[in-house]
Formats: structure tokens, C-alpha cells, sequence
């Protein structure tokens, strides 16, 4: 019996990647990538509804665990204002939980859509950008949490009496808490724009460096406007972080620098308003040959060839 092998043609993917893709077949392609990821997501929050119960009482902790914040039987308390405030907010939960759980599908379906049209040294900078910008978040959400109960602290004991009972929402709670993660962990991606600038070509590290200043003050006056709180801890602790990861990132700009061979070309000691110095040597010019004027006229007389002259490149006679 008799087997014919049909040979595999080529993959959406490296059809993408040659070029050979109509606009339908990319229009169809994003089609199936937001569908996949979709599903990722809907599987996600299904686990996210499991775990809003404990990520909410995650949550909830650094205000529970403050003397003041608890009842005379010891007990933590939040309120609601309306009657369907904490179903929905365990919906929201769980749909943060879902996304954050369901990330390696959807950021697969996003890198298998634009791979195809970057560069091979373009793709290793994107994976090593990504690798670094999870740990980054997760270090500042870490911090966030941190600084919140210290904020917290701080406000109960400035603005508690000795017979005022604190009850806070929980809606506005959590909504308080979860965009300082936020902010948090966004403020500590900035160092990988920084390495994205040097990595570009668009500033050395010593350009870098000699910015520090400016970056530390920007670095004080946005830890004053996002820290939720008057006191001067976590203002001082998110600009301390961020400072040092600036630094850091100044560092690794060096190495790069100093990798691809930055501040030794040809010309970079020499201002923009100077001239450069050029070898520049004329060839020596003869007297020609004298003309007898007792020749008769209209009979010229032999002149011998000219010696060869011997030509420059940068000859200009």
C-alpha cells in the first residue's frame, strides 16, 4: 500500500515573517490572536472568583492589622454603602486576578502577532525587557503594600481620638490600595526606558549620568504626589527606590558602552565648531618649456611629453 506525503506548507507565522501576508490574512490573524487570548482570560477570572475571597482579605490586612483599627472584640470591620457594592468588587477582583493569571496566554498571542516584524536583535532586547518588567512590578507592588500599612498607621494616629470608632468603606479601600500597587509598579518600570534610550543609541551613559540630579529631583516630586500619605516614609522610600534603580540602570548603560565600543570613534574628540586636521601636500609645479619665437609660424615645434604626474586623492590643483 502506497503512502502519499503532502508536503507542510508554511506556517501563519513565517508567512508573517517573510512578508507574503495580504492585509485580510493579518486582519484574520489578529482575529484569532484577541479570540485565543480571550478565552485565556475568561478561564482566568473563572479562577479569579475562586481567590477573591483570599486576595481580598490580602488586601484588607494592612488595615486590619493596626491596634486601631480593630473593635473592642478585636474584630476588623468594613462597611458598604450600597447593597451591591461588595459583589461587585469581588467581581473586579477576580477579573484582576484573571488577567494577572491568564498573562502568559494573552502576551503569547501578543508576541506571536508583532514577532514577525521585528528583527532578530530586536526580538532578544523584547525578551530580555519583558523578563525584566515582571520582577520590577512585583517589587513595587511589594513596596506599595508596604507603604500602606505605614501610611495607614500614620493617618490613625493623627486624626484618631480616644472615643472615635474608624470604619472605612471597603470599596473605596481597595480601589485606594490597588492604584497605589499601581502606580507603584509602574513608577518601577522607568529604569527599563532608561536602558531602552542607551540600547537605541539615542543617550550614552555618560549623558545619563550626568542627568542625576534632575532624575532625583523628579524622582522626590512624583513619590510626593503619588504616596498617599503626608508623612515623609513612603515618599523617602519610593524615591530612594527608584533613585538606586536609576543608578542601576546607568550602570548596565556603561557596560553597553563599553560593549559596543561608544566614545572611540573617529571624531569623538573634536568639537562641532572645530575642523578637523587634513594631510594635505600639493604637488610641486615646474617651469614649462621656453618658446622660440624665430620659429616660423604655423610649423609647431616638438614639444616633448610632459613626466607623469603623480595624483592624489585629495589633489585640488
Amino acid at each position: 500500500m502506497a503512502f502519499a506525503l503532502r508536503k507542510r506548507g508554511p506556517s501563519t507565522f513565517e508567512r508573517a515573517a517573510d512578508g507574503s501576508m495580504t492585509l485580510i490574512e493579518h486582519v484574520r490573524e489578529l482575529r484569532n490572536r484577541l479570540f485565543r487570548a480571550s478565552l485565556g482570560i475568561v478561564v482566568g477570572f473563572g479562577l479569579g472568583i475562586w481567590l477573591a475571597g483570599p486576595v481580598l482579605h490580602l488586601l484588607q490586612q494592612p488595615y486590619c492589622d493596626l491596634p486601631k483599627a480593630r473593635l473592642a472584640n478585636g474584630e476588623c470591620n468594613f462597611v458598604q454603602l450600597g447593597p451591591a457594592d461588595l459583589f461587585l468588587l469581588q467581581l473586579k477582583v477576580a477579573l484582576w486576578v484573571g488577567l494577572i493569571a491568564a498573562a502568559p496566554i494573552w502576551l503569547y498571542q501578543l508576541w506571536a502577532f508583532i514577532a514577525p516584524g521585528l528583527h532578530r536583535h530586536e526580538r532578544r532586547y523584547a525578551y530580555v525587557f519583558t523578563g525584566l518588567a515582571a520582577p520590577l512590578f512585583a517589587a513595587g507592588a511589594v513596596l506599595a503594600y508596604f507603604v500602606t500599612s505605614k501610611g495607614l498607621e500614620f493617618l490613625l494616629n493623627v486624626s484618631g481620638g480616644g472615643d472615635i470608632t474608624t470604619t472605612l468603606d471597603i470599596t473605596r479601600y481597595i480601589s485606594f490600595i490597588t492604584n497605589l500597587i499601581l502606580l507603584f509598579g509602574v513608577a518601577f518600570e522607568f529604569p527599563l526606558l532608561v536602558l531602552m534610550l542607551n540600547f537605541v543609541g539615542i543617550a550614552s551613559a555618560k549623558r545619563l549620568l550626568s542627568w542625576w540630579r534632575v532624575a532625583i529631583f523628579v524622582f522626590f516630586a512624583f513619590s510626593a504626589v503619588v504616596t498617599p500619605t503626608p508623612d515623609p516614609f513612603g515618599m523617602t522610600a519610593l524615591a530612594l527606590c527608584l533613585s538606586a534603580l536609576y543608578f542601576a540602570a546607568v550602570g548596565v548603560a556603561f557596560i553597553n558602552d563599553k560593549r559596543r565600543g561608544r566614545g572611540k570613534e573617529v571624531y569623538a574628540g573634536i568639537s562641532d565648531d572645530e575642523v578637523s586636521p587634513l594631510e594635505f601636500d600639493n604637488d610641486p609645479v615646474v617651469a614649462g618649456q621656453r618658446v622660440d619665437a624665430s620659429a616660423p609660424i604655423g610649423v609647431p615645434e616638438p614639444v616633448a611629453p610632459p613626466a607623469p604626474i603623480e595624483r592624489r586623492y585629495d589633489d585640488m590643483t
